[in-house]
């Protein structure tokens, strides 16, 4: 079976809170893509580079790809550092 990749989406640039960040993503890994020699565009025969499963929880897309025998690798997120700042450190330094 195919390799798919099991994350959290990183937010969109559109995005300022964190909203909308706790879906777990299982995606299939595309094969050879080729690019169009008529339009550029980057493009594949293989269908399921297509499929994106959503999960609420890690755990169900783990037990989702076991169940379908797929082989998947798990990339974790990285924690932010949020540093609370308050507009009079302007100017106390």
């Amino acid at each position: 079976m195919k390799k798919a990749k099991i994350y959290i989406p990183n937010k969109s640039a559109m995005q300022s809170g964190l909203g909308k960040l706790d879906k777990w993503i299982l995606e299939f890994e595309t094969k050879d893509p080729t690019k169009n020699p008529l339009m550029g565009w980057e493009s594949s025969s293989d269908t399921l580079s297509e499929v994106r499963l959503e999960f609420s929880t890690k755990e169900l897309a783990i037990d989702y790809a076991k169940k379908k025998r797929i082989d998947y690798e798990i990339i974790e997120p990285k924690k932010r550092k949020i540093v609370k700042k308050s507009y009079a450190d302007n100017f106390l330094n």
